[in-house]
C-alpha cells in the first residue's frame, strides 16, 4: 500500500479520483454528504467515513472536491476545529479565489498546509486518469505529492503562489467555454448544410480546425446523447460565474467568453441543465431549425 489518502466530495472528479488512486495502491477513505455517493464509491471498493473529520483523523493527506465555497467553508471549519494532528489538504474544486484563499487561511491557522489546486479535464478524462492539474502553494509539499498527483493524473505543474492554480484554472476554462460553443456552432452548420454530423466529427478532428474540447464533445453532439454528463450544464454555470467575475474584478474584457453565457443559459431554461454541457448543441439545432430522426437530445 502506497499510503492513505481521504477525499472529500465524491461526485464526477472526486469518485473518479478516488476509484483510481485506490487502483493504484492507496488506501482511500471517502466521504460525500449524499448517501448514494458514497455507497455507490462503496460498492467500488473504497472506504467510506461518517464525516470529514472522521476520514481526516486517519488520512494525513485529503482531497477536496467540493461544489461550491459554501460546500469549502462547511468542510475546512469542521476540519480546523477538529484538533487534528498535520493535514494537506489539496483543494482541487473550481471556485472563488476568496473562497480558496479563506480557507488557505484557516487551514494555517489551524496547523494545517492547503494546496489550491485545481484540474483541467472533464468527467471521462477524469475516468481515464487524463487530468492535468494546476498545483499552487507550499513547493515542497507539492513535490512530495508528486506520485499521488500522477496516481489520478498525466500532469501536475507547479505554479507558485497558493492561488496562482485556481488563476490558471480560469484561463483554461474561459478557452473550453468558447471551445466547447464553436463546436456546436460548426456542427450545427454543418449540419443544417446537409452533411453528416459523424462525417464532420472525424474531418474536422484531423484537420487545422480542430481543438481538444471538439475531439471531447463533438462526438456527444454527433450522436445528440448527453448522459451520462462528464460536465453538467448546472455546474459549469457555477464556473462561467466565477471566471466572469474573476475576469470583471481584474478590468479584462472577455468578449467571446461573454457571448457564450446566452447559450449555456438557453440550455438551463431547456431544462439541459443535468446533461453534458455539450447539449449546447441541442439549443444551436433549435435555433437553426435542424430536425434529427432520433430527437432525444432535445428533450427536457
Amino acid at each position: 500500500m502506497k499510503g492513505v489518502v481521504g477525499v472529500i466530495g465524491l461526485g464526477i472528479m472526486g469518485g473518479a479520483m478516488a476509484r483510481n488512486l485506490r487502483a493504484a495502491g492507496w488506501r482511500v477513505l471517502g466521504f460525500d454528504i449524499a448517501p448514494e455517493r458514497r455507497a455507490e464509491l462503496a460498492a467500488a471498493g473504497v472506504e467510506t467515513a461518517a464525516d470529514a473529520v472522521a476520514l481526516a483523523r486517519e488520512a494525513p493527506v485529503l482531497i477536496t472536491s467540493l461544489p461550491s465555497g459554501e460546500a469549502l467553508a462547511a468542510t475546512v471549519a469542521a476540519l480546523s476545529g477538529a484538533g487534528l494532528p498535520r493535514r494537506v489538504v489539496v483543494e482541487t474544486s473550481t471556485l472563488a479565489l476568496a473562497d480558496k484563499l479563506a480557507a488557505e487561511r484557516a487551514l494555517a491557522a489551524a496547523g494545517h498546509v492547503a494546496l489550491d489546486c485545481p484540474l483541467s479535464g472533464t468527467g471521462a478524462q477524469a475516468q481515464a486518469r487524463d487530468l492535468v492539474i494546476y498545483a499552487s502553494g507550499d513547493a515542497a509539499t507539492i513535490a512530495a505529492l508528486r506520485p499521488l498527483f500522477l496516481d489520478f493524473g498525466r500532469e501536475v505543474h507547479d505554479l507558485g503562489a497558493y492561488g496562482n492554480g485556481s488563476k490558471m484554472k480560469f484561463v483554461a476554462n474561459l478557452l473550453v467555454a468558447i471551445h466547447n460553443v464553436a463546436s456546436a456552432e460548426a456542427m450545427v452548420l454543418g449540419m443544417k448544410a446537409g452533411l453528416d454530423p459523424r462525417r464532420l466529427v472525424a474531418l474536422i478532428g484531423s484537420g487545422a480546425a480542430t481543438s481538444r474540447v471538439f475531439e471531447l464533445r463533438a462526438p456527444l453532439m454527433a450522436e445528440g446523447r448527453y448522459e451520462p454528463p462528464t460536465m453538467r450544464v448546472s455546474t459549469w454555470q457555477k464556473d462561467m460565474a466565477v471566471i466572469g467575475a474573476f475576469a470583471a474584478e481584474l478590468g479584462c474584457p472577455v468578449p467571446l467568453f461573454s457571448a457564450t453565457q446566452p447559450v449555456y443559459a438557453a440550455a438551463m431554461a431547456q431544462g439541459l441543465g443535468p446533461q453534458d454541457t455539450a447539449a449546447v448543441c441541442a439549443v444551436l439545432e433549435r435555433l437553426a431549425g435542424v430536425a434529427r430522426d432520433a430527437p432525444s437530445h432535445q428533450e427536457s
